[in-house]
């Protein structure tokens, strides 16, 4: 599809989410002419031996795919989040965070071939693989793949923001980058954790007689909450709903400090919860569950609170704009850092990011990829 195409379907999204394409924004005006393309979205002809499928990314001289969506006889993976990972691989290569919490998630360790950061794999086919920092949850990586002194970088979902559950990531030059755009529109800006944690804080000085309810995806996004909150000087006890035990005792046991943390249904009685932080998945904020908390302010850690329409279509009192995800900024960052060749984009909100390339003279593709979605980021 053409780049112009690209960018009237990226409108259509932006307004049905509320918001206006930013067309006084910096950098984002491009010629018609080179709108058309001029070779910005055709693959190298050199990296044939890498191939973008619908189902994941194929490295055809050792077949083996990487984070494919179905079952297949070898696969790398760059993260536990299930958009990437999955059981039923005859071999799972990745981190060893990511094979344990593969195993709690999808009951699987048949095959499991452990990768350390900076560890090079030979996979056969004359490809080697590099597990590197990604910075987004615990155990993230992104595979370098060279093969016949050609080199890819394949990111997975990546931050750059400082976390202090999972190791930063590493700014690593190659020939093609591949990168997610999750948050690919210049309105997506995150701010400072250290704000949302004060916002958090003080919500809870405000209602000493309620419990403040966050939102937050079980995996990452529960535990960055957590040692941000610990990190801020906040060290109660902070309740947890059931499912997010298995997971927060997972981190610890790789050496992630969370502090006092104790199940919701271990609670002495409602009144003990009054005054309390209470981390559940975003699916049980307006639960039944949530009844049995004292007059709950509920929020949601998200880089889509961002986005006014989504806290209200969920009720969110206090919207908290906390991401795993590079915003545009770092998007852009990154990839002017690592100076790529060119530059595949694998999911998100490509069409601005395409715009962003090809006005700074960057060959950059879209790729079809299925099942990668937004998750309650």
């Amino acid at each position: 599809m053409a780049l112009s195409s690209f960018l009237t379907l990226s409108q259509n999204r932006l307004r049905q989410d509320g918001l206006e394409w930013p067309e006084s924004a910096p950098g984002l005006k491009i010629p018609e002419h080179r709108a058309r393309g001029a070779g910005y979205d055709r693959m190298t002809a050199a990296f044939s031996w890498i191939r973008p499928e619908p189902q994941g990314i194929y490295i055809a001289p050792t077949d083996v795919w990487v984070d494919p969506s179905r079952a297949v006889p070898r696969a790398l993976v760059t993260h536990g989040h299930a958009d990437h990972a999955r059981g039923g691989h005859g071999q799972t290569i990745a981190t060893p965070a990511t094979l344990a919490i593969m195993k709690l998630r999808y009951a699987t360790s048949d095959g499991a071939v452990p990768a350390e950061y900076g560890e090079t794999l030979s996979l056969g086919g004359g490809v080697k693989a590099t597990f590197l920092p990604a910075g987004h949850v615990l155990g993230s990586a992104q595979i370098l793949l060279d093969h016949a002194g050609e080199r890819v970088i394949i990111t997975g979902d990546y931050k750059r923001a400082p976390d202090p559950t999972c190791e930063a990531f590493a700014v690593t030059p190659c020939d093609i980058f591949i990168t997610e755009a999750t948050f690919g529109l210049p309105v997506f800006t995150h701010p400072p954790i250290a704000g949302e944690m004060a916002k958090l804080l003080n919500a809870r000085e405000q209602n000493p007689d309620s419990c403040i309810l966050v939102g937050a995806y079980a995996l990452g996004k529960a535990q960055r909450v957590i040692a941000e909150l610990r990190a801020a000087g906040h060290h109660d006890v902070i309740w947890l709903h059931g499912a997010m035990e298995a997971m927060c005792r997972l981190y610890e046991e790789h050496g992630v400090a969370l502090g006092d943390l104790r199940l919701v249904s271990d609670a002495p009685s409602k009144e003990a919860l009054r005054g309390a932080i209470v981390i559940a998945p975003p699916a049980a904020l307006n639960d039944r569950w949530s009844r049995r908390l004292p007059d709950p302010v509920t929020a949601m850690a998200s880089g889509w609170m961002r986005v006014r329409a989504r806290a209200r279509q969920r009720g969110v009192e206090l919207p908290l704009i906390i991401s795993d995800h590079a915003d545009w900024n770092e998007l852009t960052q990154t990839i002017a850092q690592v100076n790529p060749h060119e530059t595949w984009i694998t999911h998100g909100r490509e069409e601005a990011l395409l715009r962003w390339c090809a006005l700074n003279q960057r060959r950059a593709r879209a790729l079809a990829l299925v099942g990668y979605e937004d998750e309650d980021d």
